[in-house]
């Protein structure tokens, strides 16, 4: 009873100084937008080169399995409903250092995609206006980019969320355009597949899809600032994921009816290609349009949430820099840990060195599922919480397959990216056990 007693007040507590704002359509945008990012404007050429018309397969399957793996953060987020995402899920089931390489992981992934993403936004722009390609203007246009998102999102989360909101819906009008006006030109021809592909296809097919079903778990951060969050939180992925599936499922079958076996050529831009086609040139400049309006909605989503995982471990004390997790007085906000997070964004992008540490950050991610569909299992141990919140239907069943698919995912990663994964997370333990000695001796 001693040690579950601080456990307990940990989870019911409400985060001291964040208001609960964020209710189901605020939440299910937040992680739409956060889902929908760059890859759907990509992803439907690199599925084709793998799988022809049968890629559609390939959709359904990793929608399927990713919906398993975000019941398991639909249950785990309804039990621990303070701000913090995947981190505190992680902490709260299996203690402070789990939940600090958590939170290291977590925070190093999203740095490292936010560098990536808001590179590839000034690419896309660079190829109409090369004037912003290298020297001072795309140095300015990338501190315009993180430090204009930094204000908007420290004045308050209404501010913040506000944009979510708009962006997921701007980004969403070019795609269901898409979707409606190209099924005009779908030819039944071109999705007719003989074969069912085989299961290592399908295995590699569904491993590119599965990094593109990614964001649940950084959309879902806010979770203390949630409206009655153990109904909110697994109403709002269950929405998210659904739409997300159906739309990814719908864009993938109407490029490849429209371009047929062409499809695979068009890597760089196929859904614009797509457009193209159905709408003539309006068609291919609504679609590019809508690339960097999805890339632009991605990062104001990344820098809305991925602060409060910096937020929460300052607040746990998992790191020993208080100032990270004040908040401002009149607006509520983690100010300092927006401007810290975004800062370390901001150079990684200019630097460029992120790129040999996205294969560790990509990893990361699937380590920090995997500890989130164990933490379900923990917390159904514990008494207090067996009646608390969401439950996964089916007893155990969805938690142990979570945990198998990511081990499954795990097990294609090269050697290389093994190794450098496990070093990380040495170089994490031993940086924390100094922390804790240093704590005690104080």
């Amino acid at each position: 009873m001693v040690v579950k007693l601080p456990l307990i007040i940990m989870i019911k507590k409400n985060t001291e100084g964040l208001k609960r704002r964020v209710g189901v359509l605020g939440l299910s945008a937040n992680i739409i937008n956060i889902i929908i990012g760059s890859g759907i404007f990509v992803l439907p050429a690199l599925v084709a080169g793998y799988m022809g018309a049968s890629g559609v397969i390939a959709y359904i399957l990793c929608g399927l399995l990713m919906a398993m793996i975000m019941l398991c953060f639909a249950e785990a987020g309804s039990k621990v409903t303070n701000t913090g995402g995947p981190y505190t899920y992680i902490e709260t089931a299996f203690g402070d250092h789990a939940g600090f390489i958590g939170g290291f992981f977590a925070v190093g992934s999203a740095l490292f995609a936010d560098a990536a993403v808001s590179n590839a936004l000034i690419n896309v722009i660079g190829s109409a206006y090369p004037f912003f390609e290298e020297g001072w203007p795309r140095l300015l246009f990338l501190f315009i980019l993180f430090y204009g998102l930094v204000y908007i999102n420290i004045i308050g989360l209404k501010q913040g969320i506000g944009l979510v909101k708009f962006n997921t819906l701007i980004k969403l009008i070019p795609l269901i355009l898409l979707i409606i006006i190209g099924f005009k030109d779908v030819s039944i021809s071109n999705l007719y597949f003989e074969n069912i592909p085989s299961i290592k296809t399908l295995g590699e097919t569904s491993l590119i899809l599965f990094f593109a079903f990614q964001g649940c778990e950084t959309g879902i951060v806010i979770g203390g600032e949630v409206i009655n969050p153990k109904r909110t939180i697994p109403r709002a992925i269950l929405i998210s994921i659904t739409i997300v599936v159906i739309v990814y499922i719908l864009i993938q079958t109407v490029c490849q009816g429209v371009l047929g076996n062409d499809l695979p050529n068009f890597t760089a831009d196929p859904l614009a290609e797509t457009a193209k086609v159905v709408m003539g040139s309006f068609g291919y400049t609504l679609l590019t349009i809508g690339a960097v309006i999805s890339i632009f909605g991605y990062m104001s989503g990344a820098i809305l949430n991925s602060p409060r995982i910096v937020y929460a471990l300052s607040r746990d004390q998992v790191i020993p820099i208080k100032a990270l997790s004040k908040i401002h007085k009149s607006f509520s906000t983690p100010y300092i840990a927006i401007i810290v997070y975004a800062t370390i964004g901001f150079i990684l992008s200019i630097s460029g060195s992120f790129e040999q540490l996205a294969v560790i950050a990509s990893s990361s991610m699937l380590l920090l599922y995997l500890g989130v569909a164990l933490s379900v299992i923990k917390l159904r141990t514990f008494q207090e919480l067996k009646h608390d919140g969401f439950k996964i239907p089916g007893g155990w069943l969805v938690p142990i397959l979570s945990v198998a698919i990511i081990l499954y995912f795990l097990s294609n990663l090269s050697t290389n990216e093994m190794i450098g994964t496990a070093i990380t997370i040495a170089v994490l333990s031993l940086i924390f056990l100094i922390i804790k000695f240093l704590k005690r001796k104080n």
